[in-house]
């Protein structure tokens, strides 16, 4: 054995062994270690532990900062010690005992960190080491013939190592499964991935005990058993805390609340509220919802304040890792006292120094708020808290809301995916690499996933059908026959450079094909989004990672930047960012604008939005929780339709287009659409049609729903869009390759190609199937879309004829004409419709 490896897995002990070894079993040293550091285990750590020494699965569902870690680890460890103390001498430290798998691979390091303090701190001769796609190629080398006994690993690089011939034995040594944050991966490719590589680590290892963590949803009993496998003949157990955490939620309320609220209008307006709340001297975060927003808000406070330019940081994921983790590093010494932020801080990294938390708009969801404000305080029993910054007046509403689902403990629920066969066909290459898989075994094995419980053998078999020859129309071509058949009926990959591109190409992460950005010098700024890049001119400024730049060239996929002077409001705009209210939240805000209706006033979002309530309820009517308020008016646009469920901007833009359908099949008639988080616009230029009889319960029928859907939106050209993630996924197409990787023009290519050819002429593909599904559900929520309209029906339909649009569906006709018109036109607008509306509150207060 080397001195590296001796030093590696085996470390000399300390001359005086730690006073905790003097317990004659793992459990007691770990309990021993806590009273050594001065802590006292939880109740919930303690049962954690207990329940993993009895071989049992489960989830710890406990508050942000609670101590899920090392309930987690906890048992893990105590049996690595019992281990090495049973076999003493013969204990060589070779082996992976336990697997910690976290959906980011930034957080790896602080997990490392926390994994080793005990094993460092007793001089225990237990190894833990990463393997993401930052592990250097050293330690990859070492790590072909024999991981350490902790590995903390993500999903993509799991994956990874599964490729390899050797995995088998590899992982023939592992106990514990543990999966961070949970909730962030279930719902997800990612969390199917997970779940997979979990059925093929069972294989390997029977007996493999699966904890997962998260803090933030409800459905917790679905999700332990997403994560411990369907094939366990006991219950997951279910590990809480009687630990409350409060969540103290203020508001920075605007001087005067418009009663005309349009999207965004109080964003940057609150500028100054929040500058007079901001300070240096308290660690802080503010948090946006879009890389967009983060980049404005950035540049605005930059620039009111030149003095905070050494203390105030910009992080979100586009960004350089290197600044990203130099943004990191600086929250956790106390050198960077303010930092902009998107999700990418969301999870994982503990910055206990963090002593506040701002949110810039709505946070749309109620885990979501949670979240973010258990950056705050991130220590045991500690209250947290978060200030809400509304962009808009209805967003009061949407704060209000957000207080009383927290008050009510109510939490959005996560669900497995329904059989990605995207996802299982990349996971049968895997297997064919990794050693082999014989069909009938493979079928069981993905079965055994909450994800695939349901696959049929025909699905299976078609899947490995695509795998082995392309399915029936692409066999002709090489490149799609991937895996191959043995005398014993066992599927292998020989093919070297398929081996190589598969292993280039693992993973579901995909999104809008992005290049990478650099000054001229060569330093990287990060990256960003290929079609920003294409509509830039040479010298065009714009802001980027809170610097303004001038374009210079784009070579190599790669645009080259200088840095500018003057100043521009440009930024980039990123795909799929704007996120809609989550169901859970919809009710709430339902029944909070009812109770506003009602006169409600008691906090003080529903205070400040009093002017807009009162002015609705004159002009129009405040709908109740359980009606429906059908708003019809002409203007000189035409005659417009109003409808307000309530249920995000994803479901009202697929029952617009559903309603449109089905009322132009009732009278021929052309619509305009616009819709946003809290209702719908029909506009049609007709300014005689008469809404009135068709809307009837019969308008809002689940019958015929999906055909209908299909019938009333693009659905070939959205599909068409999505099967590019489709085609990415099974490996149809790839877009890494060595030495270098498509364009996003070329992969947007070359995966229309095959669906054109598919379409044409094997229409009933699976994968084109399952594209238009994901189109339905990702595009529409299809599956909300579907509860939505059976309230509908139910709810009671109020009818008002206002003179012009209202407080409420102002919002709307800017939606649709806000694109059309410059900010000057459109701000003239607004003040044109509030003296409209003005006038008519005095003559219906007459």
């Amino acid at each position: 054995m080397s001195p590296r490896t001796r030093a590696t897995l085996k470390p000399d002990l300390p001359e005086a062994p730690h006073p905790a070894l003097a317990h004659d079993n793992g459990l007691g040293v770990v309990r021993a270690w806590f009273a050594s550091r001065g802590w006292t285990p939880w109740a919930f750590q303690e049962d954690a532990w207990r329940a993993h020494t009895e071989g049992r699965s489960g989830l710890i569902h406990v508050p942000t900062g609670a101590g899920k870690t090392y309930a987690a680890f906890g048992g893990p460890l105590a049996a690595l010690i019992d281990e090495s103390r049973t076999a003493g001498d013969a204990w060589t430290g070779r082996g992976v005992r336990v697997l910690y798998i976290t959906p980011l691979r930034a957080v790896s390091r602080d997990i490392d960190k926390a994994l080793r303090l005990p094993i460092e701190d007793m001089g225990l001769g237990i190894s833990v080491e990463s393997r993401t796609g930052d592990t250097t190629s050293s330690v990859r080398a070492r790590q072909r013939s024999s991981l350490p006994n902790v590995l903390v690993t993500t999903p993509e690089s799991l994956s990874l190592l599964l490729s390899k011939p050797e995995c088998r034995q590899l992982f023939r040594t592992l106990r514990t499964v543990l999966i961070d944050e949970w909730h962030e991966l279930l719902s997800t490719k990612r969390g199917t991935q997970t779940e997979l590589t979990l059925a093929r680590l069972r294989r390997f290892a029977s007996g493999v005990r699966t904890w997962a963590m998260t803090a933030t949803i409800s459905n917790v009993g679905a999700a332990a058993r997403a994560a411990a496998g369907t094939t366990s003949p006991e219950e997951p157990v279910l590990v809480r805390a009687d630990m409350h955490r409060p969540v103290h939620v203020d508001t920075v309320i605007p001087k005067r609340a418009d009663a005309f609220p349009w999207a965004g209008h109080m964003g940057l307006s609150l500028l100054p509220e929040v500058l007079e709340r901001l300070d240096p001297a308290h660690s802080t975060l503010i948090f946006m919802n879009t890389r967009n927003q983060a980049e404005r808000w950035f540049s605005a406070i930059s620039a009111a304040r030149p003095g905070w330019a050494s203390v105030l940081a910009l992080h979100h994921g586009s960004i350089d890792r290197d600044e990203r983790e130099r943004v990191e590093a600086g929250l956790k010494d106390g050198s960077i006292r303010m930092v902009v932020a998107t999700s990418s801080l969301d999870l994982g990294v503990d910055f206990s120094p963090v002593e506040r938390v701002f949110q810039i708009g709505s946070p749309k969801g109620i885990a979501r708020l949670i979240q973010r404000a258990g950056r705050s305080a991130h220590r045991p029993g500690e209250a947290c808290g978060i200030t809400c910054v509304p962009t808009h007046g209805m967003e009061l509403i949407e704060v209000a809301a957000v207080r009383r689902s927290l008050d009510s403990g109510v939490l959005e629920p996560r669900g497995a995916l329904d059989q990605p066969l995207d996802v299982l066909a990349q996971h049968m290459v895997t297997c064919a690499l990794g050693g082999g898989f014989e069909p009938g075994d493979l079928h069981d094995e993905v079965r055994a996933t909450v994800a695939y419980a349901g696959l049929s053998r025909e699905a299976f078999d078609w899947t490995l059908k695509l795998v082995e020859e392309g399915g029936g129309t692409l066999r002709a071509y090489p490149a799609f026959c991937k895996i191959v058949r043995g005398e014993g009926g066992r599927y292998t990959m020989p093919s070297r450079r398929l081996a190589q591109l598969h292993r280039l190409n693992v993973g579901t992460i995909t999104g809008d094909s992005t290049v990478a950005i650099r000054y001229q010098s060569g330093r990287s700024l990060g990256s960003i989004e290929e079609a920003f890049v294409q509509r830039l001119r040479v010298g065009q400024k714009f802001v980027f990672a809170g610097k303004l730049l001038a374009f210079v060239r784009m070579h190599e996929l790669t645009a080259y930047v200088r840095p500018a002077t003057g100043r521009t409001t440009y930024t980039p705009h990123w795909g799929g960012t704007r996120l809609p209210i989550s169901e859970s939240m919809s009710e709430s805000v339902r029944t909070t604008l009812e109770e506003a209706g009602r006169g409600d006033r008691s906090l003080p979002e529903l205070e400040a939005a009093g002017p807009i309530v009162e002015a609705q309820s004159r002009l129009s009517r405040v709908p109740g929780a359980d009606e429906l308020l059908a708003e019809t008016c002409t203007t000189r646009e035409g005659r417009h339709l109003f409808l307000y469920p309530f249920e995000g901007r994803l479901v009202h833009g697929g029952l617009a287009a559903l309603l449109a359908l089905r009322i132009a099949r009732i009278r021929s008639a052309t619509f305009t659409i616009s819709f946003n988080d809290y209702g719908l616009e029909l506009l049609t230029p007709d300014e005689a049609f008469d809404f009135e009889p068709m809307l009837t319960p019969a308008l809002f029928s689940r019958e015929r729903l999906l055909e209908d859907t299909i019938e009333s939106v693009n659905l070939g050209e959205l599909a068409k869009g999505q099967f590019r993630e489709v085609a990415r996924v099974s490996g149809l197409v790839f877009q890494s390759f060595p030495g270098g990787y498509k364009s996003g023009r070329q992969l947007h290519a070359s995966s229309g190609l095959i669906y054109d050819v598919l379409r044409d002429f094997d229409p009933g593909h699976l994968l084109l199937k399952q594209a238009e599904r994901e189109v339905m559900e990702r595009q529409f929520e299809q599956k909300r879309l579907s509860r939505t309209l059976a309230r509908l029906e139910k709810a009671t339909l109020v009818r008002t004829e206002p003179k012009r649009p209202t407080p409420l569906g102002f919002p709307l006709v800017i939606e649709r004409i806000g694109g059309q018109l410059s900010t000057e036109s459109l701000l003239e607008r607004v003040e044109r419709m509030k003296k409209q509306w003005a006038g008519d509150m005095k003559v219906k207060r007459r």
